[in-house]
């Protein structure tokens, strides 16, 4: 059996702990990065697929810890050829989320492993 299709999400928590963000505006950037990345690869077969089930759709959000921790995600990602969109808010030009699209869960889930469920 095929692994599901998942897309995962990466915010930074420190947004809303440390710098005090509401936590809605933290969710507007979740969704920022999930429609952007939806548009960016949405000849992709497995976005079709992913898209053409929407009832049944896998996300998986966790949290970075920090700025440092969500870029060096973003690199690693890039390195190893993940698609994904790195959101950048605008105009304060802050890096809050990364999501990418979706993929069979056993090919990108070893990405994620040090990353903890959002809470």
């Amino acid at each position: 059996m095929a692994s599901p299709i998942v897309q995962y999400i990466v915010l930074r928590k420190d947004l809303v702990d440390k710098l005090k963000w509401p936590i809605g505006a933290l969710i507007a950037q979740a969704c920022h990065a999930c429609t952007a990345v939806m548009h960016n690869f949405r000849e992709e077969t497995t976005t079709q697929q992913y898209l053409a089930d929407i009832e049944r759709m896998h996300k998986v959000v966790l949290e970075a810890n920090n700025e440092e921790s969500l870029m060096a995600l973003a690199e690693k990602l890039k390195a190893e050829n993940v698609d994904h969109k790195l959101w950048i808010e605008q105009p304060e030009d802050i890096p809050t989320c990364i999501a990418t699209r979706p993929y069979q869960k056993d090919l990108i889930q070893s990405h994620f492993k040090k990353f903890k469920l959002m809470k």
